[in-house]
C-alpha cells in the first residue's frame, strides 16, 4: 500500500476504526451501517449464502453508499471490506474471489493462510489486501505474499485469537513493517482506539462490540450475554473450529459443555464444532466474543455506537492533552 493509499484510506473515516468481519454475524445492514458511520465496514463472503448471493450483498453495499456519497458530499464515507477465509476447506474461494474482483471490492481482509493468489488477483485491479495474522513469522509470511497491511490479533480478540500482548506485537512488527497495522484485541471503547494508536497502530480492528448493535445478525440471546457477560466469561479453546479462539462460557454451557474441561480441536479438520464431542457449532451455537465484553451494556443502532466511540475517542486525546501541558 502507497504513502497516499494509507493516507486516502484514513483521510476517508470519521474514526480510526475497521470493523472486523464476523461469521453469521455481519450482513449488509450492518456494513452500510458502518461505512455511512464513517468507519470500514466488513463481512465474510461465506456469509453471502449461496455463493450467488455475493454477488447481490456487495451491489447492494456500494449502490447504498454511492448514494449516500451522493447525497452528503462532504460527509466522511468509508470504503467497505470483504473477508476471505484462505483455506482448504473454503471450497467458494475461487469462485468468490472471482466475485470480488467483478465488483473490485477496496478492501480484502484475508485469514488462516497465506493470500498469494488473491493478492495477485486484488493487487490486479487497484485493491488492497490485509491479512490477519497472530505472530511475527505470520506477519513475515503474508509480506512475502505481498499484502498491503496487517491485523494484528493479539490475546483478547474476539473469535479466532493470538495470545501476545500488543505492547509486544506491534513494537516488534514495527521493527521492519511501516505500512498500515490494525490491532485487534479487547477494544471496546474509545480509549481503547486511541490506545491502539498510542501503541503504533494505525487503525483500531473492532468485532465483539458491534455484535451488539440492532444492525447485527445476531440472535437477540446472543446480544443479552454481550451485555450480561464479563471479561471472566470468556474461554480460549480450539475445540470448535479446530483454531484457538475465544468464547462466551454461557454459550458452551448451554450447549451442554463443561466449559473448564474442554478437549483439544484438531486443526487439520477445521470440523466447525460438528463431530463427536457435540452437535453444536462455532458461530451459530457457540458465541465468540472478546475480552472487551465487560464494556458493552446497550445494543444501540451503529450510528449511535459509533457516535459514543468518537466522544470518548477525542475525549481520551483531551486527557492526554492535559497530561502533556
Amino acid at each position: 500500500m502507497t504513502p497516499a493509499q494509507k493516507n486516502a484510506l484514513l483521510d476517508s473515516l470519521a474514526l480510526p476504526v475497521l470493523a472486523a468481519p464476523m461469521f453469521i454475524v455481519s450482513g449488509p445492514e450492518l456494513v452500510i451501517a458502518q461505512c455511512k458511520a464513517g468507519i470500514v465496514g466488513s463481512f465474510p463472503a461465506l456469509n453471502a449464502r449461496p455463493a450467488a448471493a455475493l454477488d447481490e450483498w456487495l451491489t447492494q453495499i456500494e449502490t447504498e453508499l454511492v448514494a449516500e456519497r451522493k447525497l452528503h458530499p462532504t460527509r466522511k464515507i468509508a470504503p467497505y471490506a470483504v473477508n476471505q477465509i484462505v483455506h482448504s476447506s473454503n471450497a467458494r474461494l475461487e469462485e468468490d474471489m472471482a466475485t470480488c474482483v467483478a465488483h473490485r471490492v477496496p478492501i480484502v481482509i484475508t485469514s488462516l493462510r497465506a493470500p498469494d493468489e488473491v493478492v495477485k488477483h486484488v493487487h490486479g485491479y487497484g485493491g488492497v489486501v490485509f491479512h490477519d495474522v497472530i505472530s511475527v513469522r505470520h506477519a513475515q509470511r503474508a509480506l512475502e505474499a505481498g499484502v498491503d497491511g496487517l491485523i494484528l490479533v493479539c490475546a483478547g480478540a474476539g473469535g479466532h485469537a493470538g495470545t501476545l500482548s500488543p505492547f509486544a506485537l506491534v513494537p516488534e512488527v514495527r521493527r521492519f513493517f511501516d505500512g498500515p497495522i490494525m490491532l485487534s484485541g479487547a477494544i471496546a471503547s474509545g480509549s481503547s482506539i486511541l490506545a491502539a494508536q498510542a501503541a503504533g497502530a494505525d487503525l483500531a480492528y473492532m468485532g465483539t462490540r458491534f455484535i451488539a448493535t440492532r444492525e447485527a445478525r445476531a440472535q437477540a440471546e446472543y446480544k443479552d450475554m454481550l451485555v450480561e457477560a464479563s471479561a471472566a466469561d470468556i474461554v480460549y479453546t480450539s475445540l470448535f473450529t479446530g483454531v484457538h479462539g475465544n468464547y462466551i462460557k454461557q454459550s458452551i454451557v448451554r450447549a451442554g459443555l463443561d466449559p473448564d474441561n474442554l478437549p483439544v480441536g484438531d486443526k487439520r479438520t477445521m470440523n466447525f464444532g460438528s463431530g463427536d464431542i457435540t452437535e453444536a457449532k462455532a458461530w451459530r451455537d457457540i458465541w465468540g466474543a472478546g475480552q472487551g465484553i465487560g464494556q458493552i451494556s446497550n445494543v444501540p443502532s451503529t450510528a449511535e455506537l459509533v457516535s459514543q466511540l468518537a466522544s470518548e475517542y477525542h475525549a481520551a486525546r483531551s486527557r492526554l492533552s492535559l497530561l502533556q501541558a
